[in-house]
């Protein structure tokens, strides 16, 4: 069956809030924007059944984010959340100044962002999830490209029955790894991986240096 995912929040990657939705763009209160993680916990492959989102949200358990990274000082990505923002997702109606809906919700990365809206009745949105020092793999995938010399691996959900629409990006980033999902099923915004490939590009435009 179909898992809709939405249990709101941004981290993820965001990517990840406890105010009642009042303007698109804005923090909510509901309930996750999520979906069964396909990434790989040591960028290894590994039991697809293991997945990081099952991990208890800090922000409703109280508990800090807990740093995979051997020294999380020498994690050079510093704010992740403040290297892409509303004004580079397609969404209408959002306040494109606004923070997004959530950071660091997710333990099992260094850092995890969430930017969520909504499209009509759907949620929509992205997460980031960034591990210092740590590659981010797919347990499987749909094909890689060469994106500016880095290679991008994805996996495309958009025809999966099992989850909402939604395209999975994995690829290095600042000596670590970086996974970029984009949710998506309202067919307004142009074609999920695409947009998960234009989020990849501003990521990488801004890359900091490890």
């Amino acid at each position: 069956m179909r898992r809709a995912v939405i249990s709101l929040l941004v981290v993820l990657l965001g990517l990840t809030s406890g105010c009642a939705y009042s303007v698109r763009g804005a923090a909510v209160a509901e309930p996750e924007l999520t979906i069964d993680s396909p990434f790989s916990p040591g960028g290894e492959s590994t039991d697809p059944s293991v997945d990081p989102s099952d991990d208890p949200d800090p922000s409703t358990s109280g508990s800090p984010p807990t740093s995979t990274s051997a020294d999380p000082e020498a994690d050079p990505v510093k704010n992740l959340c403040g290297l892409m923002g509303w004004a580079d997702l397609p969404y209408t109606g959002t306040d494109k100044t606004a923070a997004p809906t959530a950071r660091d919700y997710d333990p099992t990365y260094d850092q995890s962002c969430k930017w969520q809206t909504k499209a009509g009745e759907l949620d929509v949105g992205v997460t980031l999830r960034y591990r210092a020092g740590k590659p981010v793999a797919l347990q499987e995938n749909s094909g890689e490209y060469d994106l500016n010399g880095r290679k991008v691996t994805y996996l495309d959900r958009t025809t999966d029955t099992e989850v909402q629409p939604s395209c999975v990006l994995v690829l290095d980033y600042a000596g670590g790894g970086l996974g970029i999902i984009v949710i998506d099923g309202s067919n307004k915004f142009g074609t999920i991986c695409d947009q998960g490939k234009h989020l990849a590009e501003v990521l990488l435009a801004k890359e900091p240096k490890s």
